[in-house]
């Protein structure tokens, strides 16, 4: 059992990425990405609801490889560590808290299904970003 269980939610991945580093995206192509946080808004309201925060954990660690959502190519990179997990629970705040953060620096990354511009929020600092997302969640709830 997931110790984010079935419930569904909505959740923000932070990441760390310690260099600057070039990936593929998808239909969105060969991005940049600076060295620092980026903090990621989904949902989790289909079957399996927030265990799907399980599986971006195993791409992070190397213990899984289908590359299915934008997020996976950055968690798939050997260098990127997921530093802390964000949740919402039985609530789609998922457009509300990815707006509340900011966007960047690729456009479109996560959001293809909503008129957002991007559900991928970058900062230099990854405490900050972190503290950024609880305040995000904690006013959206």
């Amino acid at each position: 059992m997931s110790e984010y269980g079935s419930e569904p939610g909505t959740y923000t991945l932070v990441a760390e990425l310690p260099e600057t580093t070039r990936l593929d995206v998808g239909a969105l192509g060969r991005v940049e990405l600076p060295a620092g946080g980026y903090a990621y808004t989904g949902s989790a309201f289909g079957p399996g609801g927030l265990s799907r925060v399980e599986r971006h954990r195993r791409v992070a660690a190397g213990e899984h490889d289908v590359r299915h959502w934008h997020i996976d190519s950055l968690l798939g990179h050997p260098s990127v560590s997921i530093t802390s997990v964000v949740v919402t629970r039985e609530t789609d705040i998922e457009c509300v808290v990815a707006s509340a953060l900011e966007s960047g620096p690729v456009d479109g990354f996560g959001s293809s299904d909503c008129t957002c511009l991007s559900h991928l929020s970058f900062r230099p600092s990854v405490e900050e970003l972190e503290a950024d997302v609880r305040d995000a969640h904690r006013r959206n709830r």
